[in-house]
């Protein structure tokens, strides 16, 4: 089972001569059925995105083609993805990692609110407000290429004010 989807390798019927047991938009899908199943699961999603999909009763099986198994699990990733943004103006955040500010402790919370001058409630747990100041942190716009060309730009000069701490850069040795 893959999300939801039944992949066939369990199942040793031979179904090639199948076709798709959908009906899309009132009528009949006529692709060959691959080994993805219409489970009651995804029946329930389906209807919770309110797709114009319905299984034909006069079929005698539950197997669906490979374009509607694709276009239900986009429909599924999107749902994910829109729950997990909070109504934000977030771009794909499964594209970036961000750090765990849970981990931080309450001051270094409260520094960066103040810093950004995040509007909270007075005396919010610290894991509340981290959950605030991510939600914040998530919302600054970054220029991922300008960054990298400055870093490179800075380190192909030397002026690395890290490694010049270090004694990295120095030409002592």
């Amino acid at each position: 089972m893959n999300n939801g989807f039944s992949t066939g390798e369990e199942d040793s019927r031979g179904h090639t001569d199948q076709t798709c047991c959908l009906i899309d938009d009132m009528e009949r899908c006529r692709n060959q059925a691959g080994y993805a199943s219409y489970s009651k699961r995804i029946q329930k999603t389906v209807a919770q995105k309110r797709l114009k999909l319905s299984s034909d009763p006069s079929a005698q099986h539950i197997y669906i083609c490979d374009h509607h198994k694709d276009r239900i699990q986009s429909v599924r990733t999107k749902r994910r993805r829109k729950d997990s943004e909070d109504d934000s103006n977030e771009t794909d955040t499964d594209l970036h990692e961000f750090p765990d500010l849970h981990k931080l402790g309450v001051s270094a919370l409260r520094r960066y609110k103040r810093h950004f001058n995040v509007q909270t409630r007075q005396g919010m747990k610290r894991a509340q407000l981290a959950d605030t100041i991510m939600k914040h942190f998530k919302t600054i716009p970054i220029k991922e290429k300008e960054i990298i060309t400055f870093f490179v730009y800075r380190v192909k000069m030397g002026s690395n004010k890290l490694d010049q701490k270090n004694g990295i850069g120095n030409d002592t040795t």
